[in-house]
């Protein structure tokens, strides 16, 4: 797979040279067109980081309830602890342009990759919980730059493969998820059973992923890198943008300059940020209480950890399958009405019988979970240049990751004062609705420069 990807981009970076003026020389390597090792470099680059964007979260999940009793946290104060994935995104994803734009993308993506590790190796140690949150705070405000620089990459790189690529790194960021739901807890057993051993192994991965980044650090070899003035630095996208798989303005001039996009005032812009922050607010919900669920209900605390895995591996094929799927497709909404219904389903199940269809309730929601990708790919499309997915990628997470931030608090909530999972089950399938409305929305055929454009 690894080998086939980077020949899709080897070839997408020639035939993008001939239609936008060898945008990579502006770019990489200052005058001469990238080398096939620095493709594919960045393409394990991107795969690592992929695999390192949610283990922070759902290693926790699989050990919040020995967290809580060693740390003495109430539900209300586990719920928050849950919460905090989002806020950090949102707080320190909106940086991430600008932060790209002084020092460029690569070597903002290694600092987040440093920042996880430091994170991970410090939090289990910490001995309290203010503690425990300031160092998953510092490996979420990693995880949050490089969660909106990802979309940017593509684009930039790849303006022909975006969702192939989107796919890959997709794909690698659910297997990266799943696996840590289900081995975290089997590894903790085997080292003893101390679960700050268990959450501080996946610091290890983090360090990992630093490495193929580092050439990337400076001037050279830096997709996102703008410069800080002059029309060298500009993006090539800005000057030539372009035009996305299901634009309407493809057959516009590469010379043609983007208008000005003013994110705020585009309804396509709110409509994505409301999807991100509804299917992410259900994520972090699944993530950080799944396994609880699962318990509460008599499974084992293994094997609620695999049925969290399970729902997330669901991701690996499915991420790759859903973004080239939706780029082949006019508009997005009915592959956002299958995940709806495959959610709302799920939920009902979960609430009705919990453990004796537990496998079929995680495989749909397995299914549900995959509007992230989807999400991802339409950020790619829902602009042409990449300067609009820049802005695009930073808003629709920002703004999504605070519509997300009650959720997981809210669930811990309703948990400890009604005993039980009636209330935040429905509040889940509650949320499928409008989710599904947004996303269709979001689907539609258009792009945030038409709407500028349109002004």
């Amino acid at each position: 797979m690894m080998c086939l990807m980077a020949g899709e981009e080897t070839r997408t970076l020639k035939s993008t040279t001939v239609r936008t003026a060898a945008p990579t020389e502006l770019r990489e390597t200052g005058g001469t067109a990238p080398r096939a090792w620095m493709i594919r470099l960045l393409v394990v680059g991107i795969v690592l980081a992929a695999l390192n964007l949610r283990p922070a979260i759902t290693s926790l999940g699989a050990l919040l309830e020995e967290v809580r009793a060693d740390l003495a946290m109430s539900g209300s104060v586990a719920g928050l602890l849950t919460s905090v994935p989002p806020l950090c995104f949102a707080v320190f994803g909106v940086t991430a342009p600008r932060l790209a734009r002084r020092f460029g993308a690569g070597a903002v993506v290694c600092a987040g990759m440093v920042a996880i590790g430091a994170g991970l190796l410090i939090r289990p140690f910490t001995g309290g919980t203010a503690g425990f949150l300031a160092a998953s705070a510092l490996a979420l405000m990693g995880i949050a730059v490089s969660n909106v620089l990802m979309p940017v990459l593509v684009k930039q790189w790849f303006p022909d493969r975006v969702g192939s690529m989107t796919g890959l790194y997709s794909m690698a960021l659910a297997l990266g998820t799943s696996t840590a739901a289900a081995v975290t807890v089997p590894l903790t057993e085997a080292l003893g059973g101390n679960w700050q051993t268990g959450l501080a192994l996946w610091a290890a991965l983090a360090a990992a992923a630093v490495l193929p980044w580092i050439p990337f650090v400076g001037n050279a070899g830096n997709a996102g890198s703008s410069g800080r003035s002059g029309k060298r630095g500009r993006p090539p996208a800005e000057r030539a943008p372009a035009p996305g798989p299901s634009s309407p303005g493809a057959a516009a001039s590469a010379d043609a300059p983007a208008p000005e996009v003013r994110i705020t005032r585009s309804r396509t812009a709110w409509a994505l940020a409301v999807f991100f922050g509804l299917q992410a607010t259900v994520a972090y919900i699944t993530m950080g209480w799944m396994p609880q669920i699962f318990r509460d209900a008599g499974v084992p605390a293994s094997t609620a950890g695999l049925l969290l895995a399970f729902i997330m591996v669901m991701g690996v094929p499915l991420a790759f399958v859903i973004p080239r799927l939706a780029t082949r497709l006019p508009q997005q909404g009915p592959i956002v009405l299958v995940l709806g219904v495959s959610g709302l389903i799920g939920y009902a199940g979960l609430y009705f019988a919990p453990a004796a269809g537990a496998l079929v309730w995680v495989l749909l929601l397995g299914i549900a979970n995959c509007a992230f990708p989807l999400a991802l790919t339409m950020v790619g499309m829902r602009a042409r240049s990449g300067a609009g997915v820049a802005k695009l990628s930073a808003f629709a997470q920002s703004t999504g990751y605070l519509i997300s931030i009650p959720g997981p608090l809210l669930v811990g909530v309703l948990y400890q004062h009604s005993g039980g999972w009636g209330l935040p089950l429905a509040l889940l399938a509650g949320l499928m609705i409008p989710q599904t409305i947004a996303g269709v929305l979001a689907g539609r055929d258009r792009t945030v420069e038409d709407e500028a454009a349109a002004r």
